[in-house]
């Protein structure tokens, strides 16, 4: 039997909604939308939220430097989104992206480069050239 999954009515979406933690952030999941591969996650803020809706062009929260990071802004590694979304218990973000060349800051594809096999960890990209 096939399930059939109707699409509700939209509603306007209010970032104050979200279940932000103690500092105002929320994780954001980057995902390429051709492939579904998993980039990479960073934290967002309901300005960086604002901010992205409005230009398409993913911006997060830079806990270290303290200010916007627009993805690509200095390394030509832009991320562009194609789709926005909200998990069920709206404490996390999913934002489905084209990306052009590496996500990660180590020049990789992926952030998610290592993996615990056997209690060994597994180095399984190496950075773009």
């Amino acid at each position: 039997m096939q399930k059939v999954f109707a699409m509700s009515r939209s509603a306007t979406f209010d970032p104050s909604t979200l279940k932000f933690n103690e500092a105002g952030l929320v994780p954001a999941i980057a995902q390429e939308e051709s492939t579904g591969e998993v980039l990479m996650m960073a934290w967002m803020n309901a300005e960086a939220i604002q901010k992205t809706l409005e230009t398409g062009r993913v911006t997060y929260w830079s806990r270290s430097r303290q200010s916007f990071w627009v993805k690509g802004e200095s390394s030509g590694h832009v991320q562009e989104l194609v789709d926005f979304r909200v998990d069920c218990d709206r404490d996390c973000l999913l934002v489905l992206v084209r990306q052009s060349g590496p996500a990660c800051h180590t020049n990789r594809r992926s952030c998610f480069y290592t993996a615990v096999r056997d209690g060994e960890e597994v180095e399984l990209m190496s950075p773009m050239a």
